[in-house]
C-alpha cells in the first residue's frame, strides 16, 4: 500500500491541472507545495546532505546453465549493509522470474483491446506463448550466514526475509540462499531477458534479473517493494560482485565486469586479440566470425567456468552462446585504473555486417559524449549484446540489444539508426540509472528521459541530419491526446510509456537547453546534477532543485507544464497592430491624414455613383468656402497650440524631438491556448528585405499565462511575423503562429474502395478438374 506521503501527492498531481486551469497564475506557482522538505539526507539546492545514507549489498554468486533444459540454478552468499538510522526487523529481495508465474499480477494488467479489429501476430503469440510458459523460481534454502534456516515469505515477486534479531544502524547480515528456475524463451515471451534458439539447434542466451535481488531501503518511501508489474524497472542498492558461471565448455560469456580467469576460459591467440584491442585505432576481433562458426558446427560435453568481478554496481547481467563473434577497441581518452576502457560488442554471425560496423563504434561515441555532458565513464568495460530482447535493455557495463540485417545480410536504412539508436540509448543507461542510480519503479521518466535527452545529443553528434525518433515535431500529437497522465506518474500506471517517459522529457530538456536557459547554463547544470548524485539515489525533487540552483533560474514554471500537467504547448500569434507616434504637429499631421484617407480603397457604390450628374456642378452658387479649402492646411490655432506644447516639454526638460521620434511601433499580441507556458521565439521580417529573429522569455506570462503582448519599436517596417519560426517547441497548431495568416499544407491521400467479390465469376472461369 502506499505511504500517505503517496497518496497526498498523486492527489496533488491529479488536481493540478484542475488548479491551472481554474487560476492561470498558478501555472508560475512555486512547486514547494509539491516537493518534500528538504532535509539533512537532501538539501534545498539539490544536493545530497550531510546525513545522506544509502545501504549496500554484496553478492558472491555461483551459477550453473543448462542448455539441454534452458534453465538456471545458483547459489548466492549475500552481506548486506544498513547504513540507515533505523533498525530493520526484516530484509526484501526481488524475485523478478516470478513475473511470469502463474497467477502473476503482472498476467492481470489489463490489456489493450484490438482496435479496428486488428491484433498484431507478436500481440497474440505472447497470449498463446504466455498459456504454456510459466517460471517460478524456486527457491532450494535460504540461511543466515551461520547457516541457521530464515523465515520468509514470498509474495508475487517479493521475498521477505525475517530477520532473527532487528539489525541495528551500521550493522551487516549475511544469508545464503539457492534457486533454479525455468528460463523464458525469446519467441513470445521475451521481456528483457530471454534466450534464443537458431535453426541449427544451438542457442544464445541474455540472462537478467535471473538471481534474488535486494530492495531498495531509501530515506524517503523505506522498501521500495511495489511488485514488478513489467514496465515499472528497478530499484537497486550498490555493491560488489564476484561471480562464477558455469556454462557449456564452448560458449563464450560475457557479463557486468571484468573476466578474471581469460587464461582458462579464452584461447592463446584469443587473449592476445584481447590486449591489441586497448590500443587498436578500430575494433578487433577476439573470437573471429570462423571461430564462432566452427564453435557452432561441434557441441561440446563438458562444462567451463568463467569468473568476473564488479565493484560498485547496482546489479549483474550475463549473455553466452557459442555462436558469439566477438570484438572490442579501447575507447580513446577513457581509462579506468591506468587501462583503456573497452569497448566491446557480441552477436551471431547472422548479426554481421550490421554489427561489426556500428556497435562498438557506438559504445566509443556513447563514452565520449555522456563523458563529456555528465562525467567520465567510471567502468573497465562497456558492452553491446546482440539478443532478441524488446528493442533494447540495459545493466551495468551490459546492455542486450535487438536490431539485425536481414537474412541476405542487406538492411533498411530503419534498421541501420535503430541499431546506433539503441546501443548508445542502452550503454547512456550506464550514467542513468546505473550510476545515478534513480528509483525505477517509481519514476521511469527519471531515467528514461534524461538518457533519452542524451541521446538525442549524441546522435546529433553522429551525423549531419541525424534520422531523430524523438523530435519535437513528432511529440505534438501525442501532447494533443486526451488522457494523458503527467510524466510524474508512477510507472506502472503509465499508458504510452514510450510517448510519456522517453519523448516527453527528452523533448522538454532539449528545449530547457536550447530555448529557456541556452548551453552554457544547462550544460553546466546538467553536469553539476550527474556529478553531485554520481553513485548515489537521486529523486526527482534533487533533479528540479539542481537544476535550478546550478543555472540561477527560476524553473518551477517549466516544471509544472511539461512534468507535473497534461497541458500542451498550442501558442498563437493573434494580432500585430501597427501603431504611429502623433507628433502632435499639425503640418505633420494633417497632410499624412489626407494622404492616408486619400489612399483608401473606392468603395463600390462611390465608384458606380462618380458618374452620375452632381448638383453642385449644375448649381456653381451652392459652393463656398470649403468647396476650394485644403483641409490639410494648418491653422494658426493649431500652430499655436503646437508652439506652446513644444514649449512646455522644454520647461520639463523633456526633448521636444521625442514627439519626432522615428520609430515603428508595433503591438503583438499572443494566445495560450494549450495551457503550457514557453518563451516566444519570434522571426521579423521587414519591407526592405531583412530578417531579425528575437526570443521573448517565458516571463512574459507571468501576469496572465493566456494572453500577453509585446511592443516592439523599429526603423523598419514590418512585412510578416512568425511565432516557432524554427518548429522546435512542439506546438499542437501552426496556422495561428504567422502573421499575416499563411496556409498549412496537409497532405491526404485517396483511395481506391475494394470491390465486392463475385463468386460467379471466380467459379465460372476456375479451370475444370481432371
Amino acid at each position: 500500500m502506499p505511504s500517505s506521503r503517496a497518496r497526498a501527492l498523486a492527489l496533488l498531481l491529479a488536481l493540478c491541472p484542475l488548479a491551472a486551469a481554474a487560476n492561470p497564475a498558478a501555472r508560475f506557482q512555486q512547486l514547494e507545495q509539491l516537493l518534500p522538505t528538504p532535509n539533512a539526507q537532501r538539501n534545498a539546492a539539490g544536493a545530497p546532505g550531510p546525513a545522506y545514507w544509502q545501504n549496500r549489498a554484496d553478492h558472491v554468486i555461483e551459477a550453473t546453465l543448462d542448455e539441454a533444459t534452458h534453465r538456471l540454478s545458483g547459489q548466492a552468499r549475500i552481506t548486506y549493509h544498513n547504513a540507515s538510522p533505523d533498525a530493520l526487523d526484516y530484509l526484501w529481495l526481488q524475485l523478478d522470474p516470478n513475473f511470469f508465474a502463474r497467477g502473476a499480477a503482472a498476467r492481470e494488467l489489463p490489456r489493450t483491446p484490438p482496435e479496428s479489429g486488428r491484433m498484431s501476430y507478436r500481440t497474440l503469440q505472447e497470449l498463446l506463448v504466455a498459456e504454456t510458459y510459466h517460471s517460478d523460481l524456486r527457491l532450494r534454502d535460504l540461511r543466515d550466514g551461520e547457516g541457521r534456516a530464515l523465515a520468509h515469505v514470498i509474495h508475487g515477486t517479493m521475498l521477505r526475509v525475517d530477520l532473527p534479531a532487528p539489525l541495528a544502524p551500521g550493522g551487516r547480515f549475511t544469508l545464503a540462499l539457492g534457486w533454479d528456475y525455468q528460463l523464458n524463451p525469446a519467441t513470445g515471451a521475451a521481456s528483457r531477458t530471454c534466450y534464443e534458439v537458431f535453426p541449427d539447434g544451438n542457442a544464445l542466451y541474455a540472462i537478467a534479473q535471473w538471481f534474488p535481488r535486494l530492495v531498495a531501503y531509501t530515506d524517503y518511501a523505506g522498501w521500495q517493494h511495489q511488485q514488478y508489474l513489467g514496465s515499472g524497472e528497478f530499484t537497486l542498492e550498490f555493491g560488489d560482485y564476484d561471480v562464477r558461471l558455469t556454462v557449456p565448455a564452448d560458449h563464450v560469456v560475457t557479463a557486468t565486469g571484468e573476466l578474471r580467469n581469460p587464461g582458462e576460459v579464452l584461447s592463446p591467440a584469443q587473449r592476445e586479440r584481447l590486449r591489441a584491442a586497448e590500443t587498436a585505432p578500430r575494433p578487433v576481433f577476439i573470437v573471429t566470425p570462423e571461430e564462432a562458426e566452427a564453435a557452432a558446427r561441434g557441441r561440446a560435453t563438458g562444462t567451463r567456468t568463467w569468473h568476473f568481478t564488479a565493484r560498485n554496481v547496482r546489479d549483474f547481467a550475463f549473455a553466452s552462446s557459442r555462436r558469439f563473434v566477438w570484438d572490442a577497441q579501447g575507447a580513446p581518452g577513457h581509462r579506468h585504473e591506468g587501462r583503456p576502457v573497452l569497448a566491446m560488442s557480441l552477436y551471431p554471425r547472422e548479426a554481421m555486417p550490421l554489427w561489426d560496423r556500428y556497435s562498438t563504434a557506438a559504445i566509443v561515441h556513447t563514452l565520449d559524449v555522456y563523458g563529456r555532458l555528465a562525467f567520465p565513464y567510471p567502468y573497465p568495460v562497456a558492452i553491446s549484446v546482440n539478443a532478441p530482447v524488446g528493442g533494447g535493455m540495459e545493466y551495468p557495463m551490459i546492455c542486450f540489444n535487438r536490431p539485425r540485417p536481414e537474412a541476405d545480410g542487406t538492411y533498411p536504412k530503419r534498421t541501420k539508426y535503430a541499431l546506433i539508436g539503441v546501443v548508445i540509448h542502452e550503454v547512456g543507461h550506464n550514467w542513468f540509472p546505473m550510476i545515478v542510480n534513480s528509483d525505477e519503479r517509481q519514476w521511469t521518466w527519471l531515467d528514461e528521459g534524461l538518457n533519452s535527452f542524451l541521446q538525442l545529443v549524441a546522435q546529433e553528434e553522429w551525423e549531419q541530419d541525424y534520422p531523430q525518433r524523438r523530435d519535437a515535431r513528432l511529440l505534438r500529437d501525442y501532447l494533443r491526446r486526451p488522457g494523458r497522465v503527467p510524466v510524474m506518474t508512477q510507472s506502472d500506471s503509465i499508458v504510452d510509456l514510450s510517448n510519456n517517459a522517453y519523448h516527453q522529457p527528452a523533448v522538454a530538456l532539449n528545449l530547457l537547453r536550447d530555448v529557456v536557459l541556452g548551453r552554457e547554463r544547462f550544460d553546466h547544470a546538467f553536469r553539476t546534477f550527474s556529478r553531485r548524485w554520481q553513485f548515489k539515489r537521486p529523486t526527482p525533487a534533487d533533479f528540479f532543485r539542481t537544476m535550478e540552483d546550478a543555472s540561477g533560474t527560476d524553473l518551477d514554471w517549466f516544471w509544472r507544464g511539461w512534468f507535473y500537467s497534461t497541458d500542451h504547448v498550442d501558442l498563437a500569434l493573434e494580432q500585430v497592430r501597427w501603431l504611429q507616434l502623433d507628433s502632435r504637429d499639425p503640418a505633420v499631421e494633417k497632410p499624412r491624414a489626407e494622404a492616408e484617407r486619400r489612399a483608401r480603397p473606392t468603395t463600390t457604390t462611390r465608384e458606380l455613383n462618380a458618374s452620375l450628374p452632381k448638383r453642385v456642378d449644375r448649381h456653381p452658387e451652392l459652393r463656398d468656402f470649403y468647396d476650394g479649402h485644403d483641409d490639410a492646411a494648418v491653422l494658426p490655432s493649431e500652430r499655436a497650440k503646437h508652439e506652446a506644447l513644444v514649449k512646455e516639454l522644454a520647461a520639463e526638460k523633456f526633448d521636444p524631438a521625442l514627439l519626432r521620434t522615428p520609430r515603428n511601433f508595433y503591438l503583438l499580441e499572443f494566445a495560450n491556448r494549450g495551457g503550457i507556458v514557453m518563451p516566444l521565439p519570434l522571426r521579423l521580417e521587414y519591407t526592405d528585405g531583412t530578417v531579425e529573429e528575437r526570443l521573448l522569455g517565458a516571463e512574459i506570462w507571468r501576469h496572465d499565462t493566456t494572453r500577453c503582448s509585446k511592443l516592439i519599436l523599429t526603423t523598419k517596417e514590418l512585412r510578416a511575423v512568425t511565432l516557432d519560426p524554427r518548429d522546435e517547441l512542439a506546438d499542437a497548431d501552426l496556422e495561428n503562429n504567422f502573421w499575416p495568416r499563411r496556409l498549412v499544407r496537409t497532405p491526404f491521400q485517396l483511395f481506391k474502395e475494394e470491390a465486392e467479390r463475385n463468386p460467379m465469376r471466380e467459379l465460372r472461369d476456375r479451370p475444370a478438374a481432371p
